[in-house]
């Protein structure tokens, strides 16, 4: 490796052309609200500025590639807004029309083709800000997107076109991000690694994905932090934590530096829930982005993050009413002990970004995750299982009036865990005429992971000790003899685990922009390689190759119609994470093979104008076939793998959405999504997989009260089919394929900005101090949906029944939250 990055150094000294900032140009002319040209209208973004002529005309280069407001502002007329983000040497015509009412249409965005071709969603970060969520931030817009799953509003996972919650790429400034390994709850996650107030471009692919992405099955979610053009502060405080954001820039404008600290407490949403605890979640990160750029060449930029989750848990009691009008049952639960959990990351990265030349752009990524996690808990719980009474005029009405079954259960951990996760990538791109584009990168990433896991469960049903049916022992036909064989846990995890994995990657992909008639089109084919070798103590090293070809084709016809036709997909590999390489025993088995899948997705995008306003229309329709499937299951979110490639599957589904200004100045979407995922382990026939949600309907929609402007209004709805619930431990989950209910959940927050019309207000008011100065109140659940993340398993000893409870998430909850942002 030391001659290889000698070789790179020796590359960049060699590479010392002269290079011109890539650029773009937007130009148009300004109109008042009679279509009649504006003149001496200043054009201008952050450090550069023009005014219209005296037939409205004007011109202004852009950076290319990167996302810029241009602002529109006149002495008497009200100022207009536009964001975008263009190729190098496109020309972009936009024509703003300014108003002379007390009232803007806002912000509009344009961005270049780049996205639509590709199938990229692009998510606005003022919008992941203002929609409300138990769990706020990026992950919570995403689940909105039709072909993505989150059954579970305290944890940021989700699932896509069923795909699990590892199988989701995750970039933050072409950086690679990871989640903790040990966590079984979404209770337990905390913060996600994105700092929602530093984001500046959320880009989302649920699938056909490029092969400069990684190598992961289901979806990519690359995002961008912003590089600050001017100081400022941000913070924001509500009931469940709170956050302080500082923009920061030299006065040569050549350093720069965004820095967030978050701190979250959720108590307010976990005490919404059936179980009555002693609880105290907390978690804590700082994170900082520094960029330096010396001159046009060269720039550095270090992220870094530190983050800390507690989660100290003492469970008291809990009651579960289930069951059937005619037929309704409880569990009662005592519980005796404690859990205290935590989880401490440290993430660094320094990227380089060298610009050669005006098509030559080089790129070198170092970057290194620590982790250390402990999960340590005793826990007895003591059930009883019995029949309600419905009697209204009882006494004892809604009370357990006859139990049909009592015991306990004793769980016990001790687990630890050590990872440290290294890489060293080195990325290229070149231009070629402004038509074709090559991209390449070498990557090497070192996991070295040390496990301890000691964790075992003892059942007992009516005084009897549950034996697991995996263990051969003598029968047990209590209470009609007597049982003279050992007393063994049910379940009963040991394991120490100290494991290496080298990965050796790269990706080469051409790309071309070209026209066939008329029709504009654009080409894309790539090749990723990776190969990763296995070892550790008492381990039998392995090491395995696999090639992912991918390949996209739009085309955008001549027509009146803004429409583009995008196919895209290929084979699509993931080689094993160390959970994957974990089987339930806590054995590592190092010859585990990559999972396969064959995407083809079929794409339409369609962007018009209703009630004079922009919508647009994304529709997909995809099928993925997979081979080497490593089966598993989920409990909340706990994935557990068998690591053995025995079974197949497949995934297919139509994704569909339409989003635009339904209101003037806001953007709202709805989408919808079928999907259905079966495997076939062994085969002994097919089944849901765990993630087989087949509909799903999003809304997200923004609004104002029209009497009073200031007050914002912000709706987030999911309806999801019900998800397989589970099967108890050691069970055939072939005989276990009920379902959960259905999942609906509906967020509703309402805003008063102090700031709205600051515009009209005098110089050296007060408020003008503030860009944003706003005041919220938020509702979770706010029709108290009871929805289930899984299902916890009693058995009854006489009647050899299991009992499926389901565990309910958050009930409706309120929060008040103040935003400010200078």
């Amino acid at each position: 490796m030391g001659t290889q990055f000698r070789l790179l150094a020796l590359l960049f000294l060699l590479v010392g052309l002269n290079v011109e900032a890539q650029t773009a140009r937007i130009l148009g002319v300004v109109l008042d609200e009679a279509n009649k040209p504006v003149s001496d209208v200043t054009v201008s973004t952050a450090d550069k500025l023009t005014k219209s002529d005296v037939t409205g005309f004007y011109e202004l280069i852009v950076p290319a590639n990167q996302k810029i407001s241009v602002e529109f502002t006149h002495p008497t007329l009200y100022k207009s807004t536009v964001t975008v983000e263009l190729e190098p040497g496109e020309n972009y015509e936009f024509n703003p029309v300014l108003s002379s009412k007390g009232e803007t249409l806002g912000e509009v965005t344009i961005v270049n083709n780049r996205r639509r071709v590709e199938g990229v969603v692009a998510v606005e970060p003022e919008t992941i800000r203002k929609i409300p969520g138990a769990n706020a931030g990026v992950e919570n817009i995403i689940k909105l997107l039709p072909g993505v799953s989150g059954n579970n509003e305290l944890s940021t996972a989700y699932s896509v076109r069923g795909g699990n919650y590892d199988e989701n790429l995750v970039y933050v400034n072409e950086i690679e991000v990871y989640r903790p390994f040990l966590i079984r709850s979404g209770q337990q996650e905390g913060l996600s690694f994105t700092n929602t107030d530093m984001v500046q471009n959320v880009d989302f692919s649920a699938g056909g994905f490029q092969a400069k992405y990684g190598d992961k099955l289901s979806s990519v979610l690359d995002i961008t932090y912003r590089k600050p053009r001017q100081f400022g502060a941000a913070l924001e405080a509500s009931f469940l934590g709170g956050s302080v954001t500082v923009d920061a820039i030299s006065k040569d404008k050549k350093w720069t530096a965004i820095t967030g600290v978050r701190y979250r407490d959720n108590s307010l949403l976990v005490d919404s829930q059936d179980t009555e605890t002693n609880f105290r979640p907390r978690f804590a990160d700082v994170q900082s982005n520094i960029t330096f750029t010396p001159n046009d060449k060269w720039e550095f930029a270090l992220l870094g993050n530190i983050s800390q989750n507690k989660y100290d848990y003492e469970p008291l009691t809990r009651q579960t009413n289930f069951g059937t009008l005619n037929e309704p049952i409880a569990l009662q639960v005592v519980y005796d002990g404690q859990e205290k959990d935590q989880y401490q990351t440290y993430f660094a990265a320094l990227k380089t970004t060298f610009k050669a030349s005006e098509n030559l752009t080089l790129k070198l990524i170092g970057s290194a995750y620590h982790t250390l996690e402990q999960e340590y808990f005793d826990i007895n719980a003591a059930y009883s299982l019995g029949e309600v009474d419905t009697n209204l005029g009882s006494d004892t009405f809604g009370e357990v009036t006859y139990s049909r079954g009592i015991g306990s259960q004793l769980n016990h951990a001790r687990n630890d865990l050590d990872a440290v996760i290294v890489n060293a990538e080195v990325k290229g791109e070149y231009k070629i005429k402004q038509k074709h584009n090559i991209e390449f990168g070498f990557k090497y990433t070192r996991e070295d992971i040390r496990d301890r896991i000691v964790e075992w469960e003892v059942i007992d049903s009516a005084g009897f000790s549950l034996n697991p049916p995996i263990v051969d022992l003598p029968r047990n036909d209590q209470p009609y003899n007597p049982y003279v064989g050992p007393l063994v846990p049910y379940q009963n995890v040991r394991a120490k685990n100290f494991v290496k994995i080298n990965r050796f990657s790269g990706y080469a992909q051409w790309s071309l922009k070209d026209k066939i008639g008329t029709s504009e089109v654009w080409y894309n084919a790539g090749v990723r390689l990776h190969q990763w070798g296995v070892s550790g103590t008492n381990l039998n090293s392995s090491s395995q190759t696999v090639v992912s070809p991918r390949a996209q084709f739009a085309i955008k016809p001549e027509w009146d119609k803004d429409m583009v036709f995008r196919i895209s997909g290929g084979l699509y590999y993931q080689p094993p994470f160390y959970r994957e390489l974990r089987d339930a025993s806590g054995t590592v088995i190092p010859d585990v093979k990559a999972q396969s899948s064959v995407h083809v997705v079929l794409g339409h995008d369609y962007s018009f104008k209703m009630w004079s306003r922009p919508f647009k229309m994304v529709s997909e329709l995809y099928y993925k076939s997979l081979t080497d499937v490593n089966a598993y299951t989920i409990d909340n979110v706990r994935i557990r793998y068998a690591a053995n490639n025995n079974a197949k599957a497949y995934a297919q589904g139509f994704d569909t959405r339409l989003n635009g200004e339904f209101v003037p100045g806001t953007e709202s979407w709805f989408s919808f999504g079928y999907m259905k995922t079966e495997e076939n382990q062994a085969d002994r026939g097919w089944i849901a997989r765990p993630t087989d949600q087949r509909l799903k309907f999003g809304i997200l929609f923004q609004d104002f009260m029209p009497k009073i402007t200031s007050v914002k209004i912000y709706i987030n709805l999911v309806y999801n089919t019900g998800l397989p619930g589970g099967s108890p431990s050691y069970a055939d989950p072939y005989l276990y394929q009920l379902r959960l209910k259905d999942y609906r959940r509906a967020d509703v927050g309402f805003s008063y900005v102090f700031t709205e019309k600051n515009a009209q207000r005098p110089e050296g008011h007060w408020l003008k101090k503030f860009e944003d100065l706003s005041l919220g109140f938020e509702i979770f659940n706010m029709f108290n949906n009871q929805n289930a993340i899984t299902n916890t398993w009693v058995r009854d000893a006489y009647t050899k029944n299991n009992y499926g409870i389901p565990n309910y998430l958050t009930t409706r909850t309120f929060n008040v939250k103040l935003a400010v942002k200078l």
